[in-house]
C-alpha cells in the first residue's frame, strides 16, 4: 500500500463538517488518510464552539491525540452563523451525550499558526481539505505569503454557480461568510478544488441510511450519535427547505472526501473562479465565464457533475466500517 494521504481539516462543525470528520477516521483506520491537524473555524457556530465540537468527536472515536487550532476571528466576517442549522452546540444538543473534550481552547495553538506550522514541516505533502469560511487558510496565507503553496493541493466545500446560493439567493455559506478570505485564496494558486452547491445538493443523507449504519453496532455511543444528529439535521433541514421535501439532510461537506479518496465518482471543469465582493445582490457569489472563448489563466477545478448514488453509497460503508472497528 502507498503512503496514507496526509491531510489537513479546516472545519466549523456543524452536522455535516462531522460526518465528513467521521469517513476521514474511518479511512484513517483503513491506512488511507493520515490525520496530521484539525483547524476549526468560526462560521456554524462561534470558534469556541467548533473547538469543543470537534474535540468531542475527536474523543469519542478515540482520537484525543490529534492537535486542534483554534479559528481565526474575522473582522470582514459575517456575524450570522448557522446554529438555526446545527443547534447551538453544532451538533444538535448532543454534546451534553458526549463526554468532554480533552483539548483546551485557551491554551491552543491559533488555526492560522498550525497551517504555517504543518505546511512549513512537510512542503508539498499536506493536502488542505477546508469545509468551513476560509478565514483560517487567508489568515495563514497573509501571515506567511506563499504558504498555501507549500500544501499539495486544496479542496474546498464553497461557492455556487449554476444553482442558487444558500444564505443568499446568489450566496453559498463557507464563500459568503468571509468573501475577502474567499478571494484571498482563490488568488493563492491556480488549481484549487472546488466542491460547489452545485453537487452537494444532490447528496442527501436519509434516514434510512443512518439506520443501516446505526445496526452495525447498535450499542455504542457512536452508533447512537449518527443515528440522533440525523435525526436532528433532517428535521431542521426540512424546516428550512432545503432538500426539496425529501427526508435527509445535505452532506456537503463529504464531497471533498469523495474527490480525495473516490474519484470516479465527480467530474470536474477547469475555471477562472472570482467571487464578488462588492455587489449589493450577489456579494458573495461564485463566477466563472462559461463563454467559449480562450482562458490563458484558470485558478481551480470546478466540480460541477456528480454520481451522487455511489458516492452516498461509499460513505455508507466507510462508516458501517468503522463502527465495526469497535466491536
Amino acid at each position: 500500500m502507498s503512503n496514507p494521504l496526509k491531510i489537513i481539516l479546516d472545519t466549523d462543525p456543524g452536522g455535516d463538517d462531522i460526518f465528513a470528520l467521521l469517513w476521514i477516521i474511518s479511512l484513517v483506520k483503513q491506512g488511507l488518510i493520515e490525520l496530521v491537524a484539525i483547524t476549526t473555524a468560526e462560521g456554524n457556530v462561534n470558534a469556541n464552539t467548533t473547538f469543543t465540537c470537534a474535540s468531542q468527536v475527536l474523543g469519542l472515536t478515540e482520537f484525543a491525540h490529534i492537535e486542534i487550532g483554534k479559528g481565526v476571528t474575522s473582522t470582514t466576517a459575517n456575524s450570522e452563523d448557522a446554529a438555526y442549522i446545527h443547534g447551538v452546540d453544532g451538533m444538535g444538543g448532543l454534546a451534553a451525550t458526549l463526554p468532554p473534550g480533552k483539548h483546551e481552547y485557551a491554551t491552543a495553538p491559533t488555526s492560522d499558526d498550525v497551517i504555517i506550522d504543518k505546511l512549513k514541516a512537510y512542503p508539498g505533502e499536506i493536502t488542505l481539505v477546508a469545509i468551513a469560511p476560509l478565514t483560517n487558510l487567508a489568515a495563514a496565507e497573509t501571515k506567511s505569503p506563499g504558504i498555501l503553496k507549500q500544501a499539495k493541493e486544496i479542496v474546498v466545500m464553497g461557492g455556487a454557480f449554476q444553482v442558487p446560493g444558500n444564505v443568499t439567493s446568489q450566496a453559498e455559506f463557507n464563500i459568503g461568510f468571509d468573501v475577502d478570505a474567499a478571494q484571498i485564496v482563490f488568488h493563492s494558486r491556480n488549481d484549487i478544488v472546488i466542491l460547489p452547491l452545485d453537487i452537494t445538493s444532490q447528496l442527501i443523507f436519509s434516514p434510512e441510511m443512518a439506520q443501516e449504519i446505526y445496526q452495525v453496532n447498535a450499542h455504542h455511543q457512536l452508533a447512537k450519535f449518527i443515528l440522533e444528529l440525523n435525526n436532528f439535521l433532517v428535521e431542521t433541514s426540512l424546516i428550512y427547505r432545503q432538500t426539496e421535501g425529501k427526508k435527509g439532510f445535505l452532506v456537503h461537506d463529504a464531497a471533498t472526501i469523495a474527490y480525495l479518496c473516490y474519484p470516479k465518482t465527480l467530474l470536474l471543469q477547469r475555471a477562472k473562479v472570482e467571487v464578488e465582493t462588492q455587489g449589493k445582490f450577489t456579494k458573495g457569489k461564485t463566477i466563472f465565464d462559461q463563454r467559449h472563448n480562450a482562458k490563458i489563466n484558470p485558478n481551480a477545478w470546478v466540480a460541477l457533475q456528480v454520481d451522487a448514488a455511489n458516492l452516498l453509497a461509499v460513505l455508507i460503508e466507510d462508516l458501517k466500517a468503522l463502527l465495526l472497528h469497535y466491536n
